[in-house]
């Protein structure tokens, strides 16, 4: 097939398709016509009458309100002076609290070092027993508190091959 004829057939596409899109949007012009377009929406109107008397309230409204905002402080000033009391403490009150969170505080302390004490003197114990051989001593883990905080390293696989589960 030589390329004119391949052109020719082609051209032969384009208008029949040209054809066919024309048949098409016919169609919808036709359905688009048939329906009336929705009427915008229009605002109702208020007459000149009707926002004057809107006017006139809101500025009544208004001169209320300044006229409120003029004699309130002079009322203000007034009541300021016996203000309500303040609900408070006495220092002795303050005392007692404080002490006895102290004692709770000291509490809880000794409490943290009865529990690290026992452990320090098995290992001191221990590493007198075995003194002779020489061995490196394992590093201390962090407390507890310090190793929520800590990281935790992701783990990289050795190799690429597929691990069957």
């Amino acid at each position: 097939m030589d390329t004119q004829a391949i052109i020719a057939a082609i051209d032969l596409e384009i208008s029949n398709l040209q054809k066919a899109r024309a048949v098409l949007t016919g169609v919808v012009r036709a359905s688009a016509a048939a329906a009336p377009a929705p009427k915008p929406r229009k605002r109702p109107r208020l007459s000149a009458a009707a926002r004057e008397r809107i006017a006139a309230a809101q500025r009544k409204r208004w001169a209320a309100v300044k006229k409120a905002a003029k004699t309130a402080p002079v009322k203000a000033a007034k009541k300021a002076a016996p203000q309500a009391k303040k609900r408070g403490m006495s220092a002795a009150a303050r005392k007692r609290i404080a002490a006895a969170q102290k004692k709770r505080w000291a509490a809880v302390k000794a409490e943290k070092a009865k529990k690290a004490a026992p452990a320090k003197k098995v290992a001191k114990k221990a590493s007198v027993k075995k003194a002779a051989p020489a061995k490196k001593a394992a590093p201390k883990k962090a407390p507890a508190a310090k190793a929520k905080k800590a990281v935790p390293e992701k783990a990289t696989p050795a190799s690429t091959e597929a691990v069957p589960f």
